[in-house]
């Protein structure tokens, strides 16, 4: 069977990438990505310097293949029917409430996102996991799409993304692996090579690896916490670094030397951030735990409560240093996207440290050449409301917080400066211009390790 149809029901940081390069690689496959959020989608149809998201690459992939054989839309239905494979590419963010809470993946995107798939289709499909899903979701999903379907037969497909904001275009054009979890039966491994061959038409296949479903699905979650745990490994040796007089990046390039580890996610930094790393190790802490491993969950949590940690140690140095003269200080943080090159601040490192400085009633300007004020906000509103703070409170301590659109405007005056996103064109600044003080007179903290002659960087 050759696939001349493909729908993806998500228009965000996983499905619109992937399915640009799919189109783009694939000119005789059409492909319709749908999403309920009509100002995302007008965003996708509309000037190609506004797409939703920022990628490197991105637009150029989506000016070759937009209007050709890539299209997007809201007729979530009409894009189900006429596909012979839809991809679930949505949200799948942590629970709130319930069992499970702070921890489980709340799977009730893709719960409704099977349901519309079940009442919509009147063929066969293949449906292929994109979200990052809990071991067994797939289970869930053949549940639903046969006790709400027609008769109409479904395979499940596991394609976990392993893709790292900033340089997703290039990890999509020259994957390190693509994983492929199928079922077992004849059925099952055809559906597997049907997808197989879309890779194939610009992925070595040597590069394509089958599984079964369980596997791929623990493979996502396993790879993330694998890198989340290097970050967290190195963070907690900067600050023993500090104490001893070591030198951070010095210990980490004695590391990574070493050819059994390797260099990549030793570098030290405020802290690690994203969609995926968090979510991904407190989704595994909670697996462990409901198969009853509490120590190999305790073994992973760690990975979480260190990264935390890094962010209010980072917090403090600020606050200590501001004493108690924080009315006559003018604090800036440069940088609110958890990296470079993406416009996502999903926790983000500079959520917490400007949550940190807020609570303890200091003014903080900000300023980010990707991230809009609104943005902000809804960002600093999610993290004090998980934290108990009423609504009341909420826009009290928000009036100490100052977004500027240039950062000329955000330097000037300014008595402490953190640097909190790995921006290249942080180095490029004239610190003195902008700010009007010299640079005797300004403490830089230096969060990503990558402003020379900062007052503090991260373990050194």
């Amino acid at each position: 069977m050759q696939i001349k149809n493909i729908c993806c029901i998500g228009a965000g940081y996983v499905g619109g990438p992937t399915m640009a390069v799919i189109a783009l690689k694939c000119p005789h496959i059409k492909v319709n990505v749908v999403d309920i959020n009509i100002q995302r989608i007008e965003a996708w149809n509309g000037p190609l310097e506004n797409l939703p998201i920022h990628e490197p690459g991105l637009v150029e992939v989506v000016a070759e293949a937009r209007g050709r054989n890539l299209f997007f839309s809201t007729e979530i239905d009409k894009a189900i029917d006429a596909a012979e494979m839809i991809f679930m590419a949505v949200n799948t963010p942590t629970k709130t409430e319930g069992e499970g809470a702070g921890m489980a993946a709340d799977l009730k995107y893709v719960e409704a996102c099977a349901k519309t798939i079940a009442q919509v289709a009147k063929t066969d499909k293949i449906v292929v996991e994109k979200s990052t899903l809990p071991v067994r979701t797939a289970e869930k999903i053949k549940q639903i799409l046969d006790s709400e379907g027609s008769g109409v037969h479904f395979e499940i497909l596991s394609n976990p993304e392993f893709l790292a904001e900033g340089t997703a275009i290039q990890n999509l054009f020259k994957s390190d692996r693509v994983l492929i979890g199928g079922d077992e039966s004849e059925s099952g491994q055809n559906a597997v090579q049907i997808l197989v061959d879309i890779y194939a038409n610009w992925i070595p296949k040597k590069k394509i690896l089958t599984t079964n479903v369980w596997s791929s699905e623990l493979a996502k979650l396993a790879s993330n916490a694998m890198l989340a745990q290097r970050i967290s490994s190195i963070n907690s040796l900067s600050a023993l670094s500090e104490k001893t007089g070591a030198n951070i990046d010095e210990l980490s390039k004695a590391i990574g030397m070493d050819h059994r580890i390797g260099p990549h996610f030793l570098n030290a930094s405020v802290g690690f951030g994203g969609s995926c790393f968090q979510k991904d190790i407190l989704n595994l802490v909670y697996l462990c735990k409901h198969y009853g491993l509490e120590e190999v969950a305790e073994y992973w949590h760690q990975v979480v409560k260190i990264n935390n940690y890094q962010k209010t140690r980072f917090a403090n140095k600020i606050i200590d240093e501001v004493g108690k003269d924080f009315h006559e200080k003018k604090i800036t943080l440069l940088g609110w996207a958890f990296k470079k090159n993406t416009n996502d601040s999903r926790e983000s490192a500079s959520i917490y440290v400007a949550g940190e400085l807020l609570k303890n009633k200091l003014k903080v300007h900000v300023y980010d050449p990707l991230i809009s004020y609104d943005k902000m906000i809804l960002d600093l509103k999610f993290l004090f409301k998980g934290k108990g703070f009423h609504i009341k409170e909420i826009n009290e301590i928000l009036k100490n917080f100052i977004v500027h659109n240039n950062y000329n405007s955000a330097l000037k005056d300014s008595d402490i400066i953190a640097v909190l996103t790995e921006y290249d064109e942080f180095n490029k600044y004239n610190w003195e211009k902008s700010s009007g003080k010299s640079l005797n007179q300004i403490k830089i903290f230096d969060g990503r390790n990558i402003i020379k002659g900062a007052t503090y960087s991260i373990g050194k």
